[in-house]
């Protein structure tokens, strides 16, 4: 690439030369596939180079093809540049771009939170057919009301007050970096966020005490790696260890919400955890531990067990 940095005193303009003076957006983008294409950690080279030539145009999807022929502007190069040069170093692509989809969301994501993934917008439809079941048995009028425990960036919480608006929403995390990313997305969200509320503290520990007995659904995605277990470095090297490592067992943070939910949940309420894939077995038995009735096994796309529904 050219390399170019822009001189914030100096007016934008198009970069070159291809013969006519300028370099399309086309080429860059042909040049970041064919770049990216030698990193390992980039498995979908083209779909990223697309991205990465987005985020640095600031056009996007069909207005990208009609665009992609137009001459690349100085500070635009310069942005690509410098994304490109982080993905390569094996930054995960979702921090690079600074936002990543997540059901109908487009949330900011950066390392100061755990990457939203595929099968947590899973876990969240489990969710929410639950808290549809149980609607059905409330009184006419009845606000739900939920909690997203280790809510990172919002993703599980915000996604809630999004798709079933007038839910009543408890986001809480005990890292105020998390909190900070969790915010700013819930600015984003409009008169959908209007009945959230943000709380910093371990799991339970900050909500009000006239929430005991109230909760209809509380939802986590919670650490469950074992403090043994090796992680690939695109992960261990980038996201926050503290959303990711559980104690010996990977399941210390589950025992927590599953042994506190009880005091918090309404007499019919419902604990949604994303578990590990070898989870399956011991997340049920906490759960029946912890007193509740029943306890149910959802699998992934992958076919792995991804999420325990446990019912008091």
């Amino acid at each position: 690439m050219t390399g170019l940095a822009p001189d914030p005193e100096e007016p934008d303009g198009p970069v070159g030369d291809n013969g006519d003076g300028t370099v399309s957006w086309r080429a860059l983008l042909a040049e970041t596939a064919h770049r990216l294409g030698s990193d390992p950690t980039a498995s979908a080279p083209a779909s990223e180079a697309r991205w990465l030539i987005e985020e640095a145009s600031g056009i996007e999807g069909s207005a990208l093809e009609l665009s992609l022929d137009s001459p690349a502007t100085i500070r635009g190069v310069a942005r690509l540049d410098a994304m490109v040069e982080r993905r390569l170093g094996g930054e995960p692509i979702q921090y690079v771009l600074g936002h990543w989809s997540f059901r109908t969301l487009d949330l900011m994501c950066d390392g100061r939170v755990l990457i939203p993934r595929p099968e947590t917008e899973q876990v969240v439809g489990w969710a929410l057919d639950e808290m549809d079941r149980l609607l059905l048995a409330r009184p006419e009028g009845h606000r739900m009301s939920v909690l997203d425990l280790g809510t990172g960036s919002g993703a599980i919480g915000l996604s809630v007050a999004k798709e079933r608006p007038g839910t009543d929403v408890w986001l809480v995390d005990r890292s105020a970096d998390a909190l900070a990313v969790a915010r700013a997305n819930l600015s984003g969200l409009g008169m959908s966020g209007g009945r959230v509320r943000v709380l910093e503290g371990s799991w339970f520990d900050p909500l009000p005490e006239d929430l005991v007995g109230r909760v209809d659904v509380v939802i986590s995605n919670p650490p469950y790696i074992a403090a043994s277990e090796i992680l690939d470095p695109s992960v261990v090297d980038w996201e926050p260890s503290q959303a990711l490592v559980s104690g010996p067992d990977g399941l210390e943070c589950h025992r927590q919400i599953l042994s506190g939910a009880s005091r918090w949940l309404a007499d019919d309420g419902v604990v949604v955890l994303e578990i590990g894939a070898t989870q399956a077995e011991a997340v049920v038995s906490l759960a029946r531990d912890a007193g509740f009735g029943s306890a149910e096994v959802h699998s992934d796309h992958a076919g792995l067990p991804r999420c325990v529904v446990a019912r008091r």
